[in-house]
């Protein structure tokens, strides 16, 4: 994993008001550019993900920590972490082994509700 920073790991973990703040990811896969997903981090989440290299998010339905791929073999293995220019949300680049979502699609974002064609 690469690590670019323009503000330390501390100054990133500061933007969580608390432990059980959450912050928006926006997962991307690497090579393809898709948008896969999107999930939240709290505080630890992050800090394993950066520690592991293994996307880790927060589970709001179960309430923990959740690794993408534990259960279900469709791993996130994390390429690079962005940050926005408010430092209050994130972009994970990843290595997508497996789909993202859980219905089996490759992306989360399958249901189109406007489109201009193409």
């Amino acid at each position: 994993m690469t690590v670019r920073v323009n503000a330390s790991l501390d100054q990133i973990l500061e933007s969580f008001e608390s432990e059980d703040s959450l912050l928006p990811v926006v997962v991307q896969d690497h090579q393809s550019k898709e948008v896969l997903m999107l999930a939240y981090v709290n505080r630890s989440a992050l800090e394993r993900s950066v520690e592991t290299g293994k996307a880790t998010y927060w589970s709001r339905s179960r309430n923990e920590l959740w690794v993408k791929g534990e259960s279900s073999g469709n791993i996130q293995e994390i390429v690079e972490i962005a940050y926005d220019c408010d430092a209050d949300s994130f972009l994970y680049r990843v290595n997508q082994k497996g789909v993202a979502c859980h219905t089996g699609k490759p992306s989360c974002f399958f249901n189109i509700i406007h489109s201009r064609g193409a």
